[in-house]
């Protein structure tokens, strides 16, 4: 027998690359009986499996979690993008609005609020105020009736009356039947040019215990905020140090119509407007009820009349019933009083509580 010679296994690597032969496969080896034929298998040794291309490494939870993240945002991105068929229906309304508009085929109830107006236009504009610049956060919506009147009272303060705009943004955004608030405005306000109609347009009416009785017969939601000038035009040094609350009329209107009173509480107005003196000859000579200085107004001109940009906190309390006392009740005095202490406290305790929780003036 001849000696058998050794091949090293890295033989092809010392010849200077020369190609390898490759192995033919064993030709099949007959056994037993004639025709009968048995094929003898090459053990395959184990490759090494590699990742396809596309597809993340790591254990089989991670790379399906992975999965399922990724499907999660597809419609969202789809959703981002702008369809067709919606800057079809977006361009059709607006058209049907302007059309509506030039031929006066638009209804406007008998105190001149046109709801079509205020939804499509004045709503639109006040919407990016209440969402990224003063981040209103609202609390307590569930406490406004899903029908009928009801009076919601609120603090008053900002030295421009900001706060009653972003109440009616609030009741009409986050109510689930999207309610509108019909405010009670104060006389200077129907006083001045373009703001007077803007004003009947949106549904706010004059401040009357007319007015609002009408309104809350009619099953509308009425705010009111019994402050009036002396809660937004006081010191920042006062600030959320409630004002008297007038006679109590709102209280006289909800014991006649039987409405419920629904205290509302404002946090973050306050600071838009940091009142820090007030020209009270110049706001005589004008005819205002104040004329406002503020770190930066008159000093900066137009950009000092800027609000800054408080975080906001709009919170509703809980309903108190006026529908358990006579008709006759809202000429007793004494219970007029002891409700208007009862909405005034717990307003003033509400203002406390968030003001506790408040982390920033701004965020």
């Amino acid at each position: 027998m001849a000696d058998a010679k050794v091949i090293p296994f890295d033989d092809d690597r010392s010849r200077g690359g020369t190609q390898r032969t490759p192995r033919r496969r064993p030709a099949p080896r007959r056994t037993g009986d004639a025709g009968s034929v048995t094929e003898v298998r090459t053990v395959q040794t184990a490759e090494t499996v590699k990742t396809l291309p596309g597809r993340q490494g790591g254990p089989p939870d991670a790379r399906r979690e992975e999965e399922q993240q990724r499907e999660s945002a597809r419609p969202r991105e789809r959703a981002a993008r702008p369809r067709g068929g919606d800057w079809d229906r977006r361009v059709a309304g607006g058209l049907a609005f302007l059309r509506r508009r030039l031929t006066g085929e638009y209804e406007v109830d008998d105190f001149g609020y046109d709801e079509e107006l205020t939804d499509q236009v004045l709503m639109s504009l006040l919407r990016p105020f209440y969402e990224k610049y003063f981040r209103v956060e609202v609390k307590g919506i569930e406490n406004i009736p899903a029908q009928g009147g009801a009076l919601i009272v609120a603090n008053h303060s900002g030295t421009l009356p900001l706060d009653g705009l972003m109440m009616q943004v609030a009741v009409h955004d986050h109510h689930p039947q999207g309610r509108h608030l019909r405010l009670l405005a104060a006389d200077l306000v129907f006083m001045l040019p373009v703001i007077n109609e803007l004003a009947r347009k949106a549904g706010h009416t004059l401040a009357c215990a007319e007015d609002a009785e009408r309104l809350l017969e009619r099953g509308e939601l009425v705010g009111v905020m019994p402050e009036g000038f002396k809660g937004i035009g006081k010191p920042f040094s006062e600030r959320y140090k409630l004002q008297r609350f007038g006679r109590g009329g709102f209280v006289s209107t909800a014991l006649r119509t039987g409405s419920p009173i629904v205290p509302c509480s404002i946090v973050g107005a306050e600071e838009i407007y940091p009142m820090i003196g007030n020209a009270k000859t110049l706001a005589r000579v004008l005819g205002f009820p104040y004329f406002p200085i503020t770190p930066t107004f008159p000093w900066l001109g137009p950009l000092g009349a800027v609000p800054l940009p408080t975080k906001w906190t709009i919170q509703f309390g809980e309903p108190i019933a006026t529908d358990g006392h006579p008709p006759e009740a809202a000429e007793d005095p004494m219970l007029m009083f002891n409700l208007t202490d009862q909405v005034r406290e717990q307003i003033q305790h509400s203002l406390y509580k968030l003001l506790v929780q408040r982390r920033s003036v701004f965020f």
